[in-house]
């Protein structure tokens, strides 16, 4: 029984190191590194955070600004605001003629926090539009815990509205568009003015 036990017993670790050595065997042979590249690039689609800052501009948007979409989205803020001429400052300050306005000052004393006054400069669309899209980050430290609006037309309709409730400030012309191959064709057409100068210095007058 014991030499039975024994002959079972050598057996079975004999299988073991074999395997374990084939084991070791195989991963030298078909080892494979990790590809540089990982799968294949599709062209034409952009990565994932590319081309974010993509889309018309903001005097684009402003100048196709819809005042009542921008009221709607005013709607968001008025647990905050008021907007009315004469209003009452609230947990924010009322915002009747706020375009153009000093950034952290005035509105009938409302208390600004320092981080809103160390700003400074006034009430630009450029810089409603940034503080639109995150007040803490145009404002480090500022006590607005609104999060932003991430959609560019929503923040030119509000600013578009907001600017009808007392500023009236003129809104940009929309940026006209680049034009397509612009940068090619002058190029191509002082190329071609250039071989013909050649050309007329290769070829005797009359």
């Amino acid at each position: 029984m014991s030499d039975r036990f024994n002959t079972i017993a050598g057996w079975a670790l004999f299988g073991g190191i074999i395997a374990l050595g084939s084991g070791i065997v195989s991963s030298k042979l078909f080892h494979a590194e990790r590809p540089e590249p990982m799968g294949y690039a599709i062209e034409g689609v952009e990565a994932e955070g590319e081309g974010g800052a993509s889309g018309p501009s903001l005097n684009t948007l402003l100048a196709s600004a819809d005042v009542a979409a921008g009221e709607k989205v005013f709607a968001k803020c008025v647990a905050c605001h008021t907007v009315n001429q004469g209003g009452a400052n609230g947990i924010g300050p009322n915002l009747w003629a706020i375009v153009g306005d000093p950034i952290g000052h005035g509105r009938g004393g409302f208390a600004f926090s320092d981080a809103l006054k160390k700003v400074g400069g006034n009430w630009t669309f450029e810089q409603l539009d940034h503080w639109l899209t995150s007040p803490r980050s145009f404002a480090n430290g500022t006590k607005m815990s609104f999060a932003g609006l991430s959609k560019p037309e929503d923040r030119a309709n509000l600013i578009a509205y907001l600017n009808t409730q007392g500023s009236n400030l003129p809104l940009p012309a929309a940026e006209a568009p680049a034009a397509e191959g612009g940068a090619d064709n002058a190029g191509n057409a002082a190329e071609a003015g250039a071989e013909g100068a050649a050309a007329n210095a290769a070829t005797p007058h009359e």
